[in-house]
């Protein structure tokens, strides 16, 4: 299936962002550093100026009498996150926190911290101010004075203690001077989700600049918004093991705010993140999202070694973006943590290559009801050897659900496709009921039950009939689906993320939801789902799929395709070649455990293999070779050290 979306044409929003990208880039080109080194300086200061517009506003509603005359404790206090959390929302007075906000009253919280706190907002005092900071002349030590002020809003604030950048110091009063005033022309009225947007854009753009290194903090914000919209983190705990500047948290946040709930209420965020400086932007990025979480980062903290959060069998949700093909893993360090119930469960890969160390790390931290959605090399897809074996018992296990395909240049720092993987411990416990279902993840907050692999959620469903997708796995091609940015960039709009996730929900029996991508999404999906083959009608059930329950083998000769869902529009899944693929685990087993999309969705028909297929099934395969070379030499080295071994015997 082909849909290449038209590039956007600037927005205001957009054109903020690229006014204030500019005056970075002039700050990066007057001051001579790498972008490592300015990337820090500069969130911070958007940083600063989002926490003044909160605080500015909620100093204004203090400043308020109350109709007796004072504001007792509490009284302005409205909506109130958990204590030291940050509350989600939009400023209902953005004022400026000019003389008028001076004004202190008998009996006013104004210059309480704890009237601040109680609302999610950070406090802020007289020189920490955005514009007290901006007034300075430029004959003072503007550096110094920033540096004091990120110190006294972590003195103020300690769940941000060590996260703000100190370093201003570097730069001269007259750079600090100007990118002050850009900085400034972000409006007082801008809602606070803008803001986090501003700081994602800089936090893309850094990455764009920075080439490979910027792909270890930033994964593409299209890329996260389908992967949440496809494990729906609903509610419950979430995990990402490889953080970076924690963008899955914050789409995932951003998924609950759109169905109209309250993110800190319904997330427990934890994070790792071996980096100490990224691990600082990831703080720093929830803060600004209004989010706080749990995020172990620098110091000894790695994921391949470390397990900080106990996550044995614990997460309801597994987000990440690992990095591909890492070697030189120390497997001696990690060889007591292999076996059933623990962090590897089904063995250590031989060959030097940490992929299926990752997957194998995503599916454990699972509990029984668990969701994971991540990032992978497209060669883990057809790995061979002790690979293929540990995908082999990942998939009888049940666990693999969804598997899409990812056209090339979606990320700033390679050019090369990959796939994206989607785990589901729950389809082991099917059969669900069919149609309007939505897994709603019920965690009661209760401590932790006593013994790993417990979970906490449970599954609802509600609709007719019953239909098991326990023995089938969907592919997913979405190579041809995407817009170009520019000449070398590519992304999903909504209404593309909104189309393939609805696919998934439909292949799964779930209501649909287009809260992304609308009705240009909705219009999507009826177009190309809406027919139903002849001699089915709206209430026939797809005998097919519960008949094969049992094993493998057990469901070879039944297909998964029509699947009627009582949607009230005559919408039924099908195979789609060129698109989608419902595969029995027989038809895997007999593609030798392959989890490449490609080889089961197919080509539509009437079309021919383009050139840019052609390029990329090329370098798929090259990268394949690339992996069986290294497991050759490994192979070789184990034999010639046997050898050796005997004839000194």
């Amino acid at each position: 299936m082909h849909w290449i979306a038209p590039s956007e044409k600037d927005t205001a929003a957009a054109n903020l962002e690229k006014r204030l990208w500019d005056a970075a880039d002039q700050f990066r080109a007057n001051s001579g550093l790498k972008a490592q080194e300015y990337s820090g300086p500069i969130l911070g200061l958007i940083f600063l100026r989002f926490a003044d517009v909160r605080f500015s506003a909620q100093r204004s509603k203090l400043s308020l009498p109350s109709p007796s005359g004072t504001n007792p404790p509490g009284a302005d206090l409205v909506g109130r996150s958990p204590p030291g959390g940050f509350r989600a929302g939009k400023p209902g007075n953005t004022g400026t926190g000019g003389e008028g906000a001076q004004l202190s009253r008998r009996g006013s919280r104004v210059d309480e911290p704890a009237a601040y706190h109680a609302e999610g907002v950070l406090y802020l005092s007289p020189e920490a101010r955005f514009d007290y900071l901006l007034a300075l002349p430029e004959a003072m030590d503007i550096g110094g004075q920033i540096n004091a002020a990120m110190r006294d809003i972590e003195k103020q604030n300690p769940q941000l203690s060590g996260v703000l950048p100190k370093t201003y110091n570097l730069f001269t009063s007259t750079l600090l001077k100007e990118l002050l005033k850009k900085v400034s022309e972000i409006p007082a009225s801008v809602d606070y989700d803008a803001f986090g947007r501003i700081y994602e854009y800089f936090l893309g753009e850094f990455a764009r600049t920075e080439g490979q290194k910027g792909g270890e903090f930033y994964t593409p914000s299209s890329i996260v918004k389908l992967l949440t919209e496809i494990i729906e983190p609903f509610h419950g705990r979430i995990l990402d093991p490889a953080c970076g500047s924690g963008g899955m948290f914050v789409q995932s946040a951003r998924f609950v705010a759109e169905r109209q709930k309250n993110p800190a209420a319904e997330l427990a965020i934890h994070g790792v993140e071996k980096t100490d400086e990224t691990g600082r932007l990831c703080r720093l990025n929830l803060a600004i999202h209004g989010l706080e979480g749990d995020i172990r980062h620098g110091g000894q903290v790695n994921s391949y070694y470390d397990d900080p959060h106990d996550a044995i069998g614990w997460f309801d949700f597994v987000l990440a973006n690992p990095p591909f093909n890492v070697n030189a893993v120390d497997k001696e360090r990690l060889k007591d943590q292999v076996g059933p119930g623990r962090r590897f469960p089904f063995a250590l890969p031989r060959t030097d290559n940490a992929n299926y160390l990752w997957i194998q790390l995503f599916y454990s931290s699972l509990n029984k009801q668990g969701r994971a959605g991540f990032v992978m090399a497209n060669s883990a897809s057809d790995a061979r050897a002790s690979e293929q074996d540990i995908r082999q018992k990942l998939i009888e296990a049940r666990a693999v659900d969804v598997m899409v395909a990812v056209g090339p240049n979606l990320f700033y720092n390679v050019t090369l496709p990959c796939t994206l993987w989607f785990l589901d411990r729950g389809k082991a416990n099917l059969p669900l009921p069919l149609g309007q279902i939505r897994r709603e993840r019920i965690w009661s907050g209760e401590a932790r039950p006593e013994g790993s692999g417990q979970e906490s959620p449970e599954t609802k469903g509600r609709g007719e009939g019953e239909v098991n997708h326990a023995n089938t796995i969907l592919f997913i091609d979405a190579r041809h689906i995407y817009r170009q940015v520019d000449r070398a960039h590519r992304d999903w709009t909504p209404a593309q993320i909104g189309f393939i996730a609805n696919l998934v929900r439909l292949y799964r029996g779930e209501a649909l939801d287009y809260t992304l991508g609308g009705e240009e999404a909705e219009a999507k999906i009826k177009e190309v789902f809406s027919s139903r083959p002849l001699g089915e009608g709206p209430g026939v059930r797809a005998e097919a799929i519960n008949a094969s329950t049992a094993s493998p083998q057990a469901s070879g000769a039944q297909a998964l395709t029509p699947t009627p869902l009582p949607q009230g529009e005559g919408l039924v899944y099908r195979d789609i070649p060129g698109l989608c693929k419902a595969a029995t685990l027989s038809e895997v087993e007999a593609q030798g455990w392959s989890l490449n999309p490609g080889r089961y969705v197919g080509v539509a028909p009437g079309e021919d293999v383009s050139d840019e297929d052609f390029k990329e099934q090329l370098e798929e395969l090259n990268e394949e070779l690339e992996a069986l070379n290294a497991q050759a030499r490994e192979l070789e080295q184990i034999i010639a050290a046997n050898v050796a071994g005997i004839l000194e015997a």
